[in-house]
């Protein structure tokens, strides 16, 4: 049970006592009066002097009780409210002077509020001062990121996205998962892009997979930024057409050949009958040969014509094959072996070649796979030998080279990892490549060859330039990881969602629903402008006048819009790891979380009328309106009490309440839940 936290008694309590003791002493002294008069039966003045001497100390308590509330004990109230406004907002300038027997503190206090206006002020140049060359480089690096046709996301170590340009926001443009702050495993949960990131080198060699997306196929690739706090940026294509086109040449070839097979052997066959004809006079047939040949061979010409074509086309899409290194590409295949399984030692010397890395990596993986279930070898070498114009990857063992019948089976099996499935044999002939054993010269170990488009670049990759300093505001990098105690989390590098939403009615649990979800993002301590939730909800039911009189929704405004069923796992995503935060925060999570929405908010909730009663006890009026007047909040015209416009006021509330939160020491999520658990017992009839 959470312990009360110590505060003052609250001004209806002490009113109370004052009251109660004015109250007993006056009757006290009425009764001592009338026993006195009773027993003495004074007359006169002795008779006044007696009652005015019986009600004098009753008098007093009462008097001086006024007193000392109109003189010191207002005034310190009001004084707490101003040092509170003063804390929260301090360019606030509607200033209240001290008052009664404070007043004295008015220079003082004067002062103070100058000398830290003028500290706020100077700090404010230095930050601007500072800060002004990285927002230009900033603007910079947004420009090009808007012209950049390619989408890139940047996510922290702990794989949550930092950026992303607006040809990922197009390419994404049904994921609730892309947001700032958001994880990336949302956005993409394919278990290869895990793996990889996990394996991901940390001196910039990128890395290529293939990620499923839906219906699609993006091609990655993957690159850790070096020297950083283990950023890591992802190019991504979609690859879905490609492979359709690549798969298109292969049913082109297929469809080729067998016309091409007919068309050869009818022009075998006509010309072995010719031959036989030979010293005959049987000109018709000789005639219905050679017409034969002419046809076949037209037909011959035009297949051959066909292929020609299909090949060049093939090949000026084999151009799209792009450079690898071969120390990159045996890596991969590394990276991909399983703890226990065969190992690979790349040997000789690396070269350049032509290829699509995640394609190859998933064939070598195959290949070697069943390498070692036909051989029962656990350790291969992995070479590159140079040829004309051809890069010969091999696949090196101890044992007798493979025979033709098997490599043709292995040929057939579908890679299902891939896109479409292609078999190994479709995947080689993409690379115009094959793949055969031979026996090496030593008579003890054997290869499988495959053969590749040879580059003439020589020598490794360039290493990575070392990064600008710093080119970009990256805070949420800084973010604890999500795995760590969340209680012990600084407030500032809390992600929260500020929300609200608008109902039928009050009566939640006896049928009202839902009609309306404003949310706003807060990350580093700032509110995100651009990052909002904003949903009609359809509930179902018709909305009463007298709540269309208080938010304006009418049926009208939510015919058509989603059901709660279709829009509350909407917002539950828009969510994602964040803190909730809500003004009255019970009422928001009982119209969150209806028995029919399937819907769990298991998050932390923040409630920013707890943590007001929390910081002030003493002090009346927790509602929306209260504070939102008491921190120098405003409303924009028309958006009380809509769900949006009192989410961004609630947010703006809670960045009010931080500075006055941190200057108590309460610095961490736990502490201010802590806090808000003190207060939920307190009573506050203005509350709203």
């Amino acid at each position: 049970m959470t312990r009360r936290r110590p505060g003052p008694p609250r001004r209806q309590t002490l009113i109370g006592l004052w009251l109660l003791l004015s109250g007993v002493s006056l009757l006290g002294g009425a009764l001592f009066a009338l026993w006195l008069d009773g027993l003495l039966a004074p007359e006169g003045l002795a008779r006044g002097a007696l009652w005015a001497g019986s009600f004098s100390g009753g008098g007093t308590i009462f008097l001086v009780g006024l007193i000392l509330e109109r003189r010191l004990f207002m005034p310190l109230r009001h004084l707490q409210v101003q040092l509170a406004r003063l804390v929260a907002n301090p360019d606030a300038v509607d200033d209240y002077p001290p008052e009664g027997w404070l007043r004295g503190l008015g220079p003082d206090l004067v002062r103070i509020r100058e000398a830290w206006r003028d500290d706020r002020a100077r700090l404010g140049n230095a930050r601007a001062e500072g800060a002004r060359s990285a927002a230009r480089i900033r603007q910079e690096l947004e420009a090009l990121l808007q012209v950049l046709d390619t989408p890139l996301l940047l996510c922290d170590r702990h794989r949550r996205l930092l950026l992303f340009n607006p040809a990922a926001e197009a390419l994404f443009a049904d994921a609730p998962g892309l947001g700032l702050g958001k994880r990336l495993d949302t956005l993409l949960p394919a278990a290869s892009l895990q793996e990889a990131l996990r394996q991901l080198p940390e001196d910039a060699t990128p890395r290529d997979v293939l990620v499923p997306c839906g219906e699609r196929w993006l091609r990655a690739t993957l690159r850790r930024i070096p020297e950083s706090q283990g950023e890591t940026l992802l190019t991504l294509v979609d690859a879905t057409a490609s492979w359709h086109n690549e798969l298109g040449a292969g049913a082109a070839l297929a469809e080729l050949l067998p016309a091409l097979r007919r068309h050869g052997a009818g022009l075998t066959s006509a010309a072995d009958a010719l031959g036989h004809l030979r010293g005959t006079d049987n000109d018709a047939l000789r005639q219905r040969l050679s017409g034969v040949v002419e046809e076949e061979g037209r037909g011959l010409a035009e297949g051959l014509e066909r292929l020609g074509e299909t090949l060049d086309a093939q090949q000026r899409r084999a151009e799209r094959l792009s450079p690898l290194w071969s120390n990159d590409l045996w890596a991969g295949l590394v990276e991909r072996l399983p703890a226990g399984g065969p190992t690979l030692t790349p040997i000789g010397m690396p070269a350049w070649l032509k290829g699509d890395a995640p394609v190859l990596l998933e064939a070598l993986h195959r290949l070697l796979t069943r390498l070692a279930e036909r051989t029962g070898e656990t350790r291969f070498d992995g070479e590159v030998c140079l040829g004309n114009q051809r890069a010969y990857l091999d696949l090196c063992w101890q044992g007798a080279a493979l025979s033709e019948r098997e490599l043709s089976a292995w040929r057939g099996e579908r890679l299902e990892a891939l896109p479409l499935a292609p078999t190994l044999g479709e995947v080689l002939r993409q690379h115009a490549s094959d793949a055969w054993s031979l026996a090496d010269e030593d008579g003890v170990h054997a290869r499988l060859r495959l053969p590749l488009p040879a580059l003439e670049r020589v020598g490794a990759p360039r290493p990575a330039p070392p990064p600008r300093p710093e080119f970009h505001d990256f805070g949420i990098a800084e973010l604890p990881p999500p795995d760590a105690e969340l209680a012990a989390r600084p407030l500032r590098a809390l992600e929260i969602v500020a929300c609200d939403t608008e109902t039928t009615g009050l009566e939640l649990r006896r049928g009202d629903r839902v009609i309306s979800i404003g949310a706003c993002r807060i990350v580093n301590a700032r509110l995100l402008a651009s990052e909002t939730f904003d949903l009609l909800i359809d509930p179902g039911r018709p909305i009463p006048p007298a709540s269309t009189a208080i938010h304006g929704l009418t049926d009208a405004d939510v015919t058509g819009a989603p059901p709660a069923a279709v829009a509350l796992p909407r917002f539950r995503d828009y969510v994602g790891d964040a803190v909730l935060l809500a003004h009255n925060a019970a009422f928001d999570l009982l119209a969150l979380q209806p028995s029919d929405g399937g819907v769990s908010l298991d998050m932390p909730v923040l409630d920013s009328l707890l943590i007001s009663r929390g910081l002030d006890p003493s002090l009346d009026g927790h509602d929306l309106d209260s504070l939102a007047e008491r921190y120098g909040l405003a409303f924009p015209p028309g958006s009380r009490h809509t769900a949006l416009g009192d989410a961004r006021v609630t947010a703006e509330l809670w960045l009010a309440l931080l500075p006055r939160l941190e200057a108590r020491g309460i610095d961490t999520l736990a502490a201010v839940l802590a806090l808000q658990a003190s207060a939920f017992d307190r009573e506050d009839a203005s509350a709203s």
